[in-house]
């Protein structure tokens, strides 16, 4: 009988754990303790549209600009490459800062499968500027697959905007 509960109980932990729909992969390359991290935003700053540089809210504005990926890849753009250009200047001009890239994906496709491409998007910018001089203990990494869109629309249009690398600088929490 105890078998049988203990069973079922690991199964029923196996089913919510393999359900969750909030999940994230993470990876970095250092042991230092994680900093928690806030947007960088200016209000006050108009927002440039089209598909390279800040995103399409309040939110996307600051020093670092997103990426974007054609569907169903990881691959850099020139586009991209050169938004990455920019964002690894930034970063060598101002060494004491650290940022998080986040890999987003559109909606289609399951989340197993979006976690991974969004692992990968993000790892695709961080290489990239890394390449570019930038210490990799300064850009940690992460996925929110489809988890976090820009857009909800249900188009092309939409699913371009949610194709992303999106970079957020990491503030250090300030002691109480």
């Amino acid at each position: 009988m105890k078998k049988q509960i203990k069973g079922m109980l690991v199964i029923a932990m196996m089913l919510t754990a393999g359900c969750s729909s909030k999940s994230a992969v993470k990876s970095t390359e250092s042991s230092e303790p994680q900093a928690s991290y806030t947007p960088v935003t200016s209000e006050t700053s108009p927002l440039p549209t089209g598909r390279t540089g800040y995103g399409f809210d309040k939110w996307q504005t600051g020093p670092l600009g997103d990426v974007f990926f054609d569907f169903d890849s990881s691959a850099l753009s020139s586009d991209a490459e050169e938004q990455l250009r920019q964002n690894a200047a930034w970063l060598n001009s101002n060494a004491a800062k650290k940022v998080l890239v986040e890999g987003h994906c559109d909606s289609r496709g399951t989340s197993e499968y979006n976690l991974a491409l969004g692992e990968r998007r993000a790892g695709s910018a961080k290489e990239f500027i890394v390449k570019l001089g930038v210490a990799p203990s300064r850009l940690e990494v992460v996925s929110f697959g489809a988890e976090r869109p820009f857009d909800l629309g249900q188009n092309e249009d939409a699913w371009a905007k949610n194709r992303r690398a999106h970079f957020v600088i990491k503030v250090p929490k300030v002691a109480k």
